[in-house]
């Protein structure tokens, strides 16, 4: 059980690398789809997901056009530009979560034809936006709220001590 995370042509390694630890932790796939704005093999990229890149699934795509042709589901856009928020929507097992660039998000035509699907989070209205990892980990954790955390580990544990 998981979810999907899609970026569509990031630009910044920092996060990529970011969100592929998150989705690593969480069990979510990651997908990735160029142009992307640094190489793969980046530095930034790597220290970023530091030691969790061996529990990634992740998968690229040539376009937007390539991973809708590869993919079918249930798929959300998240935007500043949305109407609906994040949190009132029911994700199920599979749904796909598609975010934007770092400069300019997702296309406004693909948001338009996909108005129903289209998710924010809320934030002041002087806030341009949030950083998209932050944004990627906000949603996945909603997402995984509403689903009891599927199998993920929820109870911690002292290394010296017992609870």
């Amino acid at each position: 059980m998981s979810f999907n995370i899609v970026l569509v042509e990031p630009e910044i390694p920092q996060n990529t690398g970011n969100i592929a630890r998150t989705c690593a932790a969480t069990g979510s796939r990651l997908h990735l789809v160029r142009p992307l704005g640094f190489e793969i093999d980046d530095k930034k990229l790597k220290r970023a997901g530091l030691d969790y890149w061996h529990l990634l699934d992740i998968t690229f795509y040539d376009d937007i056009d390539d991973f809708f042709k590869k993919n079918k589901g249930n798929f959300y856009f998240a935007s500043t530009k949305a109407l609906k928020r994040h949190s009132d929507v029911k994700y199920k097992d599979g749904d796909y979560i598609l975010f934007g660039k770092e400069t300019k998000g997702l296309d406004e035509e693909l948001l338009k034809n996909n108005k129903e699907m289209c998710i924010r989070i809320p934030m002041i209205s002087d806030a341009r936006s949030l950083n998209l990892s932050n944004s990627v980990a906000i949603v996945i954790y909603e997402a995984l709220r509403q689903n009891d955390y599927f199998d993920l580990e929820t109870k911690g544990s002292l290394t010296k001590f017992e609870w």
